[in-house]
């Protein structure tokens, strides 16, 4: 959160025309507490009076820690000519991210004017997929050819890599092919002899990424290694970009959210939620209802097929939402427990055995402990509700045995539901996020009707 006393006081210089004093709070300040002083209390407007006062390389600085929806909204205060400079001073992958949120007629207005060398960058980052590694790498990197000394690179760093985004690590290349032959950290290069030849000391055993590889690839991979950014080569092995670690964490806040949308039926929302369009919102919400508004139906159905039944054993009622509920959790449990780990690369589709033995044998502990309580519970129930119309009247035992039996058979299978769906889903390449709470909760609900009354009905 930003401090209170940035507002007014920012306010104040101005209407006081004090360049002097904005510019010290443009320069002085981290650039992402600037933005987000800017985006809670300022028009868009009085955002470009602020950022007027300061170098472009800051305004572009502050300008890539505007929420992106912001971003889209002040390119159209931001006049072409300024805005063309803005996106050449950019990061390379946070230009392109913006340049596709825009209407290709803006988006091409805009290009018109950016530099040459800029304007074919952007075009290769364009050339990759949205969710591909190549859409979120940069181009700026350190390199350094194959066969100089250690004096001689970091002589040429010097010369050449003032503005890359990252030199923590450099990369060793081979001139004419830019083939990926090793890399060397920083720390590396400074202690080690300047008369060394860098092919010594440079690490061959490298970790990269395709730039085709979805981007929870490289997600997964720099959390794994620890790396602060890592090498995207091509098919031909030749060294295309990097992804940076703060790009890393970008896409695990959003593919964390989008999952945890999908998990409550959301179709993913992009926008912030006060800042989304409320169709938009109202569609993605509506839609899923809806779908599982009409499967929940089958349970209107299966109730139904069993009217008979309830009429007679007017107990059987009064335990069929906690016999329900019972498979929702266990299906939701085992269902986001999987999820997560596959999200996480701890399991694949081809552990599907291993995963249903697991859940199998879960099923059945947190089964028994269940039904045990259902039993114990069904003892304290008046004798008047055990009363049969036509029929003679139940004894606890009897009812306890038919609700403990319930509870547990329903327990195991939610539980096997609800860790198999997700696997399913993927398998069949939908994001397995869908399959939980919602999708299991409505699965589990119409055979556990089934099961609950199949049960009932061979004992009573």
């Amino acid at each position: 959160m930003t401090h209170p006393f940035f507002t007014p006081e920012l306010r104040l210089m101005l209407e006081e025309e004090d360049a002097d004093g904005v510019r010290a709070f443009c320069e002085t300040l981290h650039p992402a507490l600037v933005a987000e002083a800017l985006a809670e209390d300022f028009s868009v407007e009085e955002v470009w009076r602020v950022l007027e006062h300061t170098h472009i390389r800051d305004q572009a600085a502050i300008f890539e820690y505007f929420p992106i929806s912001w971003q889209v909204t002040m390119v159209e205060g931001g006049g072409k000519p300024h805005m063309a400079r803005l996106i050449e001073a950019m990061s390379h992958d946070d230009r392109v991210a913006l340049l596709r949120r825009l209407t290709p007629r803006v988006a091409d207005g805009l290009l018109r004017l950016v530099d040459v060398a800029d304007r074919r960058d952007i075009a290769e980052l364009f050339r990759y997929a949205e969710n591909t590694v190549g859409s979120i790498m940069t181009t700026e990197y350190a390199w350094v050819p194959t066969g100089l000394t250690i004096g001689e690179a970091i002589d040429r760093l010097r010369h050449h890599a003032p503005d890359n985004e990252t030199i923590y690590y450099v990369y060793v290349l081979q001139e004419s092919t830019r083939r990926l032959e090793g890399v060397v950290s920083l720390r590396d290069l400074i202690l080690s002899q300047r008369l060394v030849s860098i092919n010594e000391v440079m690490d061959r055993d490298l970790v990269t990424l395709n730039v085709t590889d979805d981007r929870e690839v490289a997600a997964q991979a720099i959390a794994r290694y620890d790396f602060l950014a890592m090498p995207v080569i091509d098919d031909s092995n030749r060294l295309v970009g990097i992804v940076t670690h703060d790009d890393v964490i970008d896409i695990v806040v959003q593919e964390a959210t989008e999952d945890l949308q999908r998990q409550g039926a959301v179709g993913p929302i992009t926008e912030n939620y006060l800042e989304a369009g409320f169709l938009d919102v109202w569609w993605k919400r509506t839609f899923w209802l809806s779908m599982l508004f009409i499967a929940e139906m089958l349970t209107f159905s299966a109730t139904a097929y069993y009217e008979e039944s309830i009429e007679r054993i007017m107990i059987l009622k009064y335990f069929i939402t906690l016999c329900i509920a019972t498979g929702g959790n266990s299906g939701t449990q085992a269902a986001t427990l999987v999820t997560r780990a596959m999200a996480l690369g701890q399991i694949s589709v081809g552990h599907w055995f291993r995963v249903l033995r697991h859940e199998l044998l879960m099923g059945i502990a947190m089964g028994l402990v269940l039904g045990i309580i259902a039993l114990v519970r069904c003892q304290l129930v008046p004798t008047e509700m055990l009363r049969v119309e036509g029929g003679e009247d139940l004894t606890h035992i009897q009812i306890g045995w038919v609700i403990g039996q319930a509870v547990a058979c329903i327990c195991l299978v939610g539980t096997l539901i609800g860790a198999m769906l997700p696997m399913v889903f993927k398998k069949l390449g939908v994001d397995p996020a869908l399959a939980s709470s919602p999708f299991v909760a409505t699965f589990v609900d119409v055979t556990g009707i089934v099961l609950y009354f199949s049960i009932a009905s061979v004992y009573l």
